[in-house]
């Protein structure tokens, strides 16, 4: 007993980090989510104001609309089409050919993963200029210039362009994950089921989707919350824009707090926000907890 009091001495630091950095400043938030504040002077308080405001919004519900668009994008395709890939590189390329090639395509997909935000967004906006951008020269090239757009400045387009650039910049975190997990599949299975006659996609769906679901799980709730939070590659590349159709709950809050200087209200979006987040975290573990008290 005296061990285990021990020990919690050491986590004394974090629990007080912890409290200063995410705590207070989350009760702040909900606090001042219930007044009117401009940043500057005394806090007014008006109740349920702005959440009857915000739900009256228009542009907070459109918000949310791109966001799971967004989670499409950044959780449901990285996740299955990275565990596709991982099964791939694991059972096959390393087989085939050798784990340092396996190694190596793993590192590349997981490249965006380190390089800076804003570096990204400063490269892809190049890339999708519509002037002298790398994707439009290249249909141009090909005699596909009536496919040239302007993918970030045209409203139609925008969205569908950012959403591509997350799946290429969300996609290596899976990969890693699944193959970590893979790592500690028991061989033996894999060679029962070769001795069996199965085939990759048999392999795959009964060995390899099986062994890894709490691996699953994980990277679908922290890719989900990823895109709730999203902001900046929204900041760089659009800014919001064209007309709002790159609008994320995360950057609405961004524009009222520090451009309209409407504090209480930016408050309140990143409220919702908050509670919308640890509502999804909580059905995510509870699903995982079921699932693996079902395959024990």
């Amino acid at each position: 007993m005296a061990g285990k009091k021990g020990y919690a001495v050491y986590l004394i630091p974090g629990v007080i980090l912890s409290v200063a950095i995410i705590v207070v400043p989350l009760i702040m938030t909900v606090y001042t989510s219930f007044t009117k504040w401009n940043g500057v002077g005394d806090q007014k308080w008006i109740g349920f104001d702005n959440y009857t405001r915000l739900f009256e919004d228009e542009l907070f519900w459109s918000s949310f609309g791109h966001i799971l668009l967004l989670i499409v994008a950044m959780a449901v395709v990285p996740t299955l089409l990275g565990l596709v890939l991982a099964a791939v590189l694991f059972d096959y390329v390393a087989k085939k050919f050798s784990n340092r090639w396996a190694s190596l395509f793993r590192s590349g997909f997981y490249l965006p993963q380190v390089i800076p935000v804003a570096v990204t967004g400063i490269v892809w906006g190049w890339i999708l200029h519509p002037d002298y951008g790398a994707l439009n020269k290249i249909l141009d090239s090909i005699g596909l210039s009536g496919l040239a757009r302007n993918w970030l400045g045209d409203p139609k387009y925008a969205l569908y362009s950012v959403m591509a650039i997350m799946i290429w910049f969300q996609l290596g975190y899976p990969i890693v994950m699944f193959m970590s997990g893979l790592q500690r599949i028991d061989p033996s299975l894999y060679e029962a089921a070769d001795l069996d006659g199965a085939s990759l996609w048999q392999r795959f769906r009964k060995i390899t989707v099986y062994m890894i679901r709490p691996e699953f799980y994980v990277v679908l709730v922290t890719t989900t919350i990823a895109a709730l939070k999203i902001f900046g590659q929204i900041f760089v590349l659009t800014g919001g824009g064209p007309s709002n159709a790159t609008l994320v709950p995360s950057y609405f809050a961004y524009k009222n707090f520090f451009e309209k200087a409407q504090v209480g209200y930016g408050s309140a979006i990143s409220t919702v926000l908050t509670v919308i987040i640890i509502v999804l975290a909580f059905v995510f573990l509870r699903l995982q907890n079921r699932a693996e008290k079902a395959g024990a």
